[in-house]
């Protein structure tokens, strides 16, 4: 069964930090470039970040660049978000997303192959 599996989400203040995850399987991770996306209520999915497969390239959205740090470990099959400074602005749900033999191209509009659940991130004091 392919699977990816968020975690790492919560509540922090303004200015705090977390790391989210996300673990795969039943899928070659390798051969995966992965994509992190957040909806907020009543907005639209946005691309935040993205990794891609074999060169690790890293892709961040405006917002976030400086704050946010993407990275891979293929041995463990997981994609990590670090995130800084966070702002309200950042709430949302957060997703990961998996596209084989992808490199990040428009990647806040391509059609993934594999989603996660979701994990709720809330910036608030």
């Amino acid at each position: 069964q392919l699977q990816l599996v968020e975690s790492g989400g919560g509540l922090v203040q303004p200015g705090g930090s977390l790391t989210l995850s996300c673990a795969a399987s039943g899928f070659t991770f390798d051969y995966y470039g992965i994509g992190w996306f957040r909806q907020a209520p009543g907005k639209e999915r946005e691309g935040v970040s993205c990794i891609a497969t074999t060169t690790n390239r890293q892709y961040y959205e405006n917002s976030v660049k400086d704050r946010f740090t993407i990275s891979r470990d293929n041995a463990k099959n997981t994609v990590y978000l670090q995130m800084s400074n966070l702002k309200p602005e950042d709430t949302g749900i957060y997703y990961c997303a998996a596209a084989v033999y992808y490199y990040c191209s428009n990647y806040g509009s391509h059609p993934f192959d594999i989603w996660g659940q979701g994990t709720q991130v809330t910036v608030s004091s």
